[in-house]
């Protein structure tokens, strides 16, 4: 078995998960997006974030505006829906479970 494929198995895994924390806070452009996941050390190209965000936002997760660029043409910027909000919730609920049980078996069941 290959570690790189269970590795990026488990990056697209939480791919979703961690744009939807970016726009927790606030809308933003795909270029910012890319930017703060490859901050993360989750390095995300634009053939992989489109149909994500496309997908999310046909889910009813994301929603976007445009917005007048002093750079070039205007902007679209990408941001929560509240269905997306409460899809958000339930990821992080979900999460801390995931962790909790690693952490449980690390911790607890591992024989040296």
């Amino acid at each position: 078995m290959n570690v790189e494929n269970v590795k990026s198995q488990m990056r697209k895994g939480v791919l979703e998960y961690c744009i939807l924390l970016l726009l927790e806070t606030e809308p933003l452009y795909s270029s910012d997006i890319i930017q703060k996941l490859h901050n993360a050390q989750l390095i995300v190209v634009e053939g992989t974030l489109y149909p994500l965000l496309m997908r999310l936002k046909n889910s009813g997760l994301l929603s976007y505006q445009w917005i007048e660029s002093t750079q070039g043409p205007p902007r679209k910027y990408y941001g929560l829906t509240d269905a997306g909000v409460v899809f958000l919730q339930e990821l992080e609920a979900s999460w801390q479970e995931l962790n909790g049980t690693i952490d449980y078996i690390k911790n607890n069941l591992k024989i040296s």
